[in-house]
């Protein structure tokens, strides 16, 4: 199993570990509800340096990125990034990621420089799949294990961070970055991005100063303001701004449009792998659709739990599930048929022997 520069840190804090796509990884320090409550309400960290970074850089990067993703990388300016997958040729999703458009200073003249972020247990797939389409003169370099990275979301993330960087976070806008100095470290880019829906930055930077500047935010912060966060708590948080999971809401049988991710497939592009086939979905193929619920039971649904209507008939399946801590009540994502996809339909999903009644809801569950 795979560890993070952080690893020996969480066993520490004794951390409850789990194996996650092959890395040991924190699941939670205290409680996940606890957790969860500091992000929404303060601020929490996060070790995901687990996640993999490929840069991508020569004359046509932009050319292999239009290419491999559905998303359209051409409006990015230097400093800005985009939410974007990589579908394959069956109108499938390989994985889903960021495209960041990164300065040109070390780049010779005409080439241009972008870092991909993919999930960890893509990172070989995405890889090779990127690697097999490059047929630019373009460099494709893995990053992954040199490359550190944290989360610190939350209300008082901000706060918390321009006390250790030279940064003005406040001129940062979402799904923006800027590289500068933090805690003491040079050359570390800092993102307004998240994956928790409470607002914050993500913080990339070479193993050891990311392991610094952890230090450095859990020394200098009173727990009442910071706590480290485990990835049961990301699960929540992710769950209640309805963010797909790669692995559970969307893999390589899913469409993009099925999934509710028609705004990141620009189907006005040029050309990207899998788009005819997408075209032919939007144009009637699609026959389900992702969509969120909410039930009044106490049972909470799971992944793969069935989804049947109200005559018993299977019409869907859960693909993610758990108790909301903020909205004290049970929420899941599944995909349905499309008729039974409406907010308000009345759903079942089946644990066990038992029909617990559900209601479609639209997405976010927890609204700003």
């Amino acid at each position: 199993m795979k560890s993070t520069p952080l690893t020996q840190h969480h066993m520490d804090l004794e951390a409850k570990m789990t194996d996650f796509a092959g890395y040991m990884m924190p699941l939670q320090y205290s409680s996940v509800s606890d957790e969860h409550q500091m992000v929404r309400r303060h601020t929490g960290l996060f070790d995901v340096s687990h996640m993999g970074e490929f840069i991508i850089k020569g004359k046509q990067a932009l050319d292999l990125i239009q290419l491999v993703t559905s998303n359209d990388a051409s409006k990015l300016e230097i400093g800005e990034a985009q939410y974007s997958c990589i579908p394959n040729l069956e109108g499938g999703i390989v994985d889903d990621l960021l495209v960041y458009r990164l300065d040109e200073d070390q780049c010779a003249a005409g080439e241009q420089a972008f870092m991909l972020v993919v999930n960890a247990s893509n990172i070989q797939k995405d890889l090779d799949w990127i690697i097999q389409h490059n047929t630019f003169d373009t460099r494709v370099i893995n990053i992954s294990d040199q490359t550190g990275l944290l989360a610190l979301q939350g209300p008082s993330a901000l706060k918390i961070l321009q006390k250790i960087t030279t940064l003005e976070l406040s001129n940062i806008p979402y799904y923006s970055f800027k590289k500068g100095t933090v805690g003491g470290r040079s050359n570390v880019l800092v993102s307004a991005t998240g994956y928790t829906g409470a607002g914050g930055f993500e913080i990339y930077a070479d193993n050891k100063t990311i392991v610094d500047i952890w230090e450095k935010l859990m020394a200098e912060n009173d727990r009442s303001e910071l706590v480290p966060v485990g990835l049961g708590a990301r699960d929540t948080l992710r769950l209640e701004m309805g963010y797909c999971l790669y692995g559970n809401d969307i893999n390589d049988q899913t469409s993009p449009l099925e999934a509710g991710l028609g705004w990141i497939t620009k189907l006005e592009k040029e050309n990207f792998l899998g788009k005819e086939v997408i075209i032919k979905q939007k144009q009637g193929d699609i026959v389900r659709k992702l969509v969120g619920f909410t039930t009044e039971d106490r049972r909470v649904p799971r992944h793969d739990y069935s989804i049947e209507n109200e005559n018993g008939e299977i019409i869907g399946v859960v693909t993610s599930g758990t108790y909301s801590p903020t909205l004290e009540m049970p929420i899941g994502m599944g995909y349905v048929q499309n008729q039974y996809s409406k907010n308000g339909s009345e759903i079942y999903f089946v644990a066990g022997k038992k029909r617990i009644k559900a209601k479609v809801s639209k997405m976010p569950f927890l609204k700003k």
